[in-house]
């Protein structure tokens, strides 16, 4: 908390004060029989090169620092809510809603509200959202109604930044009924996604926040829950169990880049960016290696991440003022180039910067991709020669689905890797596969199941109970070990 306004009215003592149910309106009751009403004013606004100062309750005016050149905006109500990102102004008054763009501030797009009791306003790329009322509507900049996901039993009235999120496909919400669960939307039906089930976390989540860049696909979640971990979770299930991946604790607060799918916050005191998130699901020995830290005093206790644009993060501190902050350009670069598959770009910029956090986040990326060469090129350059000899060993594979297995197993996916074998019908491959990795159960039902290489899993069971020096003891290999011996006598 800190000191926004200090005012002296001459009304005697105040006895009582309270706040319209916007917060933008106060009244109090004064030792000398009068109410005094105050409004709030002075609210600021940031974008790139351009400030919005909210001058009087139904005013507003805005500056572009490179040419300092002032544009006036003028209401027909008092303002409740605005909101400034991706090069459009959004500003909400108790009847209608305004929507600018930075290119033209003369013709505002108009409409009116369906209840004009705005609480949130949410900005993504392509649309915004606004909670009004006991609903959340989502708009495109041109004023059309897209959709409007509804929660049964869902408070709007305490719904906040960090507890809804919006991205060019999906919303994601917070419940306040179970603060384990987190809904989410398809962005342009309104529908929840996939089956319709939540994402359940073990405990309480407080904080969430959705990736901006990227496919629709390939959309993530960031969460915070009570213990102050942070996870990240993938968006859509595609039939598969979504899995959430720690990769941070003692994180207080967070934001995502409004371009690149790169994450920023204060952990422990420092202020961390993680620059490719994913590489959690792609080989999580690597994600240290991706990640920037720098110590985060300065910030003071409890500070708050305002925005992360480009490559600059806003954070309020808890005394209210503004620090900011720049990270590495290069990551973001890198993410754009792969974005667009200039990969022979990337290597050369990787080659110039020469930072362990860029080859480390190209190699994740080319692993998600599936271009071997342009990985095994990012993993020799951090030194990591034993997966740089696993990635030649895959690339010397006679078949694309033993490729694309191998490529699965990497990346610690063990059963996507042997479905994939599966389906193109490499059954002695999968046998193998399970048997390199010791799964002597799982290797031995799928020989009896296809009816093939039974005698080849009891000889490297056999083999490798030798070398420990062991009798058999299981008594499915026992019994079919018996089966073969007879067979042969």
């Amino acid at each position: 908390m800190w000191s926004y306004a200090l005012e002296k009215p001459n009304t005697g003592s105040i006895f009582s004060l309270t706040w319209s149910i916007d917060g933008t309106q106060v009244a109090g009751a004064c030792g000398n029989g009068h109410v005094i009403f105050a409004h709030v004013i002075e609210q600021h606004w940031e974008w790139k090169n351009f400030e919005v100062t909210l001058t009087k309750r139904r005013a507003m005016q805005v500056r572009n620092v490179i040419n300092d050149a002032v544009d006036l905006l003028e209401f027909r109500d008092r303002v409740i809510k605005a909101s400034l990102k991706y090069g459009h102004l959004v500003v909400s008054t108790s009847l209608q809603c305004y929507v600018f763009s930075t290119k033209n501030w003369n013709t505002p797009l108009i409409f009116d509200l369906k209840e004009g009791t705005v609480s949130l306003i949410l900005q993504c790329e392509r649309h915004f959202l606004l909670v009004d009322g006991g609903s959340l509507f989502l708009y495109s900049y041109e004023g059309r109604l897209i959709s409007s996901p509804k929660v049964p039993g869902m408070r709007t009235d305490i719904l906040n930044a960090q507890t809804v999120s919006l991205s060019n496909d999906t919303i994601a919400m917070k419940d306040k009924t179970d603060e384990k669960l987190i809904y989410l939307f398809d962005a342009l039906s309104g529908k929840p996604l996939g089956d319709g089930k939540p994402l359940a976390h073990k405990i309480e989540v407080v904080e969430i926040a959705l990736d901006q860049g990227g496919p629709a696909i390939e959309r993530k979640i960031a969460f915070v829950d009570k213990n102050r971990d942070l996870y990240i979770s993938t968006v859509r299930r595609l039939g598969k169990e979504q899995k959430a991946v720690k990769i941070g604790s003692m994180v207080h607060t967070l934001a995502w880049s409004d371009l690149s799918n790169i994450l920023c916050g204060i952990q422990d005191n420092r202020f961390t960016v993680w620059y490719y998130p994913n590489v959690a699901y792609v080989d999580k020995e690597l994600l240290p290696k991706t990640i920037s830290e720098k110590d985060g005093s300065e910030y003071t206790k409890s500070p708050q991440i305002v925005s992360f644009v480009g490559n600059r993060v806003t954070i309020r501190r808890s005394d209210g003022s503004l620090v900011h902050t720049n990270i590495s350009p290069y990551p973001a670069i890198i993410h754009d180039y792969i974005t667009a598959s200039k990969w022979d770009e990337a290597v050369r910029l990787c080659r110039f910067v020469k930072e362990q956090t860029t080859w480390a986040c190209l190699a994740a990326m080319a692993i998600t991709n599936k271009d071997m060469s342009t990985a095994e090129i990012a993993y020799a350059a951090i030194g990591e020669i034993d997966k740089v000899q696993y990635i030649n060993s895959i690339k010397d594979l006679p078949s694309k689905e033993s490729r694309l297995a191998h490529i699965q197993l990497f990346s610690g996916n063990f059963q996507d890797a042997e479905a994939i074998i599966l389906q193109a019908g490499l059954i002695y491959q999968a046998i193998q596969l399970n048997i390199d990795s010791y799964n002597w159960e799982r290797a031995l039902e799928l020989a009896v199941k296809h009816k093939t290489h039974v005698d080849t899993v009891l000889a490297y069971r056999q083999k490798y109970l030798n070398d420990l020096n062991k009798k058999e003891t299981n008594k499915r290999f026992l019994q079919y070990a018996e089966g073969v011996s007879r067979s042969v006598h």
